[in-house]
């Protein structure tokens, strides 16, 4: 049966750097899914960037709504604006920052019902 989740009914995820909600995944009935929407703030004068985390047995594909940023990965620096896509491969480490002058907004896709177990994030919850 479809399934609509409005922005407000999504998950509010504590990931370090991001406002991160989960709109699809197991825990809302998804089989073998994850949707999330990512906003990066614009970063703080003298603001810590946070590191890069790993997906160690999926891939994960960014898509960005809008503003501009860069994905720092093992495969090197990747430039990122509205409308553009990138596909992480499993195991590379990666993070993606915003160098622009507005919020980053992305969305996210993931191949399994549960990103949480298969990821290494430093200063994520376990939530």
């Amino acid at each position: 049966m479809a399934r609509v989740v409005r922005k407000g009914e999504a998950k509010s995820l504590e990931l370090p750097g991001r406002i991160s909600c989960e709109m699809f995944s197991g825990r809302v009935g998804a089989g073998g899914v994850t949707l999330r929407l990512v906003e990066i703030p614009v970063p703080l004068p003298d603001e810590t960037p946070r590191p890069p985390h790993r997906h160690h047995d999926f891939e994960e594909c960014i898509y960005v709504v809008s503003g501009q940023g860069v994905t720092h990965a093992d495969s090197g620096e990747h430039r990122l604006s509205a409308g553009d896509a990138i596909l992480i491969p499993p195991g590379e480490s990666h993070v993606t920052r915003n160098t622009g002058a507005e919020p980053l907004v992305l969305l996210c896709f993931f191949p399994v019902a549960d990103v949480a177990a298969g990821t290494s994030e430093p200063g994520a919850s376990a939530s």
